[in-house]
């Protein structure tokens, strides 16, 4: 009886201790809190440097009094294009279907309904083309072996982490070297940093390329000249630090 009793006393003391401690700790934490301030701050790390594979979005468009008639002219020029690819040195890996469409042809008059004159077929694709010093040559002989859409050319890195590192330290830096300075302003310091968290840029705009007429006066037109030039990889970070 004794022993229960003792033991009952001491779990009565212990509920009554337990909101009591828990209002000291909240306390405690509420304090250390208002003892410095709070700064947040975003900042951005750039890397440029030379992509090293070419996205080329190509495909064929054709015209039939039907349907089945436009994408049948469509699917033999197309693998004409794939063969022409692939003849190249454009691995089957990065040859892929980005759109397959048909659509209706219509002629419109006044006051009378539109009226089906035909059907467009269309398919596009991406190739990626690992060797630079080849994009324009690879535009040439698919044009040559009948593609007739050429939307454009993007330019990016096959592995993209190295520069995403170097981007993010240069970011983390940046967004130390502000804080330093708004601690300063304010005569006050850097005390610790409380959270980090991770953005990324825009991707790289693409350079543009659009297919005009390939032959002038019967003279085959050279092959199109492309500058990758030098891309940006980018990221951000925003930070909270303690100042006190």
């Amino acid at each position: 009886m004794r022993t229960l009793a003792l033991s009952t006393a001491l779990s009565a003391l212990a509920l009554t201790a337990a909101p009591a401690m828990a209002q000291q700790a909240h306390t405690g934490h509420h304090q250390m809190m208002m003892e410095g301030a709070l700064l947040t701050v975003s900042a951005e790390g750039q890397v440029e440097g030379a992509p090293d594979i070419a996205t080329v979005n190509m495909g064929v468009t054709t015209e039939g009094r039907t349907a089945q008639e436009a994408l049948q002219a469509n699917s033999t020029r197309m693998d004409a294009l794939v063969q022409t690819l692939r003849r190249a040195g454009v691995a089957e890996r990065d040859i892929q279907t980005s759109n397959i469409s048909v659509n209706p042809q219509y002629v419109y008059g006044d006051g009378v309904p539109p009226r089906i004159t035909g059907y467009q077929a269309s398919n596009t694709l991406n190739a990626r083309v690992r060797n630079l010093a080849r994009v324009g040559a690879i535009m040439d002989a698919a044009i040559s072996a009948g593609g007739n859409t050429l939307n454009g050319v993007s330019f990016s890195v096959d592995d993209p982490e190295p520069r995403l590192n170097e981007a993010r330290r240069e970011a983390m830096t940046r967004a130390r070297a502000r804080a330093d300075l708004y601690a300063q302003a304010a005569g006050m310091r850097v005390n610790r940093i409380l959270s980090i968290s991770e953005g990324y840029g825009a991707p790289p705009m693409p350079v543009i390329y659009r297919m005009e007429a390939r032959a002038m006066d019967g003279v085959p037109a050279p092959p199109p000249p492309v500058a990758p030039g030098e891309i940006t990889t980018s990221a951000q970070v925003t930070v909270v630090f303690e100042l006190r």
